[in-house]
């Protein structure tokens, strides 16, 4: 017997409703599965929140303490374990001292006087003569007058440029005065005390000033090539120049290979480099990379030594 057309409706019907029950538990599976996301969502939240002001109390508290005024009472964070197993009674806690504010005023620092202030300076005194003849004679009777007593009017410092002065060396001949009528006279010269650079005009206290200037002034050698020509004399940088690393090797190696020498017998040394750029230096381009190395001591409580490469 063929369904009739209320069965097949029926069947249609049971069919839609089988299907929406699945779409229905689908969704709420879907809406709990959000619920769920939400809740774990809204927990970290919740945690962020409690750990953001945990470390606000945290700040302020060390701000406090960094910032603040401090007191022998201390406040501990909320929810933190005391490190300490004995509590301090009100008994013990230290009384303020109480200070008597100072309601007068501030005594100022005693101001230096010349004697101190130029106590290392030599004294040049002058005495002064600046009045006329007529003033120096009697407005009543028109004697002349005497001196009958000086008195310091008042002090300055004087400023003295520094110069450069050419020196020449006269060195005296000999002669025997027996011999020189023979076939054989003696003669001797006095050579004087040898120069600091063989062949050059450099003396010891030119090249010393200039190694100052360059390395405790910090002074380029080409402003000190301008400063020699506003005294008087042409002294190129490159000259200059020679002069140092000559009488770094001739003099100055010495002291420096004490103290290497020294240096090796310390425990402990530390060690830096500085890149540098060098021009003309032998079998290398001038874009190369050079180092400065400065070795030192290390804190070993004995005089340190530092040496530069």
């Amino acid at each position: 017997m063929a369904p009739s057309a209320k069965d097949i409706q029926f069947r249609e019907l049971k069919d839609t409703i089988s299907q929406l029950n699945t779409t229905i538990r689908t969704q709420n599976d879907l809406i709990l599965s959000l619920q769920r996301m939400l809740e774990e969502r809204n927990a970290r939240d919740d945690e962020k929140d409690r750990i953001i002001a945990n470390l606000q109390a945290q700040l302020e508290y060390f701000k406090q303490k960094l910032f603040g005024s401090s007191s022998e009472k201390r406040n501990d964070l909320p929810g933190q374990m005391n490190l300490f197993s004995e509590t301090v009674s009100e008994e013990e806690l230290i009384e303020p001292e109480f200070i008597e504010p100072n309601t007068g005023k501030k005594k100022r620092k005693p101001k230096a006087g010349y004697n101190e202030m130029f106590a290392d300076l030599p004294v040049c005194r002058v005495e002064v003569d600046t009045l006329t003849e007529e003033q120096k004679h009697c407005p009543l009777c028109k004697s002349r007058m005497v001196p009958i007593g000086h008195e310091e009017i008042r002090t300055e410092i004087r400023y003295t440029r520094a110069k450069l002065e050419r020196v020449i060396y006269i060195a005296a001949t000999y002669g025997c005065p027996v011999c020189k009528e023979t076939e054989d006279p003696q003669f001797i010269k006095d050579e004087g005390v040898p120069a600091l650079i063989p062949g050059s005009y450099a003396s010891s206290s030119l090249v010393s000033h200039i190694m100052y200037e360059k390395y405790a002034d910090a002074l380029p050698l080409y402003r000190q090539e301008k400063g020699f020509e506003l005294l008087g004399v042409s002294i190129s940088r490159t000259t200059m120049a020679g002069w140092i690393i000559t009488c770094a090797q001739d003099y100055l190696q010495p002291v420096y290979d004490y103290f290497h020498r020294q240096l090796l017998k310390r425990h402990y040394l530390m060690a830096d480099e500085t890149p540098i750029q060098v021009l003309k230096e032998p079998d290398r381009r001038p874009q190369s990379k050079s180092y400065v190395w400065l070795m030192r001591s290390g804190e070993d409580r004995l005089p340190p030594i530092i040496l530069y490469q």
